[in-house]
């Protein structure tokens, strides 16, 4: 009976942050509010069913199971470097670098500057077009 509690609260708590989770995706007012609702769901809700899974062939089957405490870590490892990833090309998309606040440091923002992972072409064609809005 213990064992039966523990899975099932493991299970509700997933279902209610992947309920959240996809509110959020929905409902959040931009993509920089709304990217933290699917990544955090992804973390915490999958990952609560996945141990869940591993309780349940534990206690259950008898036999312990790592197929879903490798894809728990999986989930954990991918999902901030994704979200970053969809951060950093939404700030180079949507904010020049002179909107966005200062970072904390004597440094700039490495998606604007010529060195980061963004191709110089790409660069100089965001400068003729914010130099020509400015012209107009």
């Amino acid at each position: 009976m213990f064992w039966d509690i523990v899975i099932s609260a493991l299970l509700v708590i997933g279902g209610v942050f992947g309920l959240v989770g996809s509110f959020g995706l929905v409902k959040l007012p931009d993509p920089m509010t709304r990217l933290h609702a699917p990544t955090k769901a992804a973390t915490l809700g999958v990952g609560s069913i996945l141990i869940a899974s591993m309780v349940w062939f534990a206690a259950k089957q008898g036999h312990l199971t790592l197929h879903e405490l490798m894809v728990t870590v999986f989930i954990f490892l991918t999902a901030p470097i994704t979200a970053h990833f969809i951060s950093k090309a939404n700030i180079f998309r949507d904010w020049p670098a002179d909107k966005l606040p200062r970072p904390a440091g004597e440094g700039d923002w490495a998606v604007h500057t010529a060195d980061a992972d963004t191709s110089q072409g790409e660069l100089a064609v965001e400068r003729e077009t914010e130099a020509e809005e400015k012209a107009d």
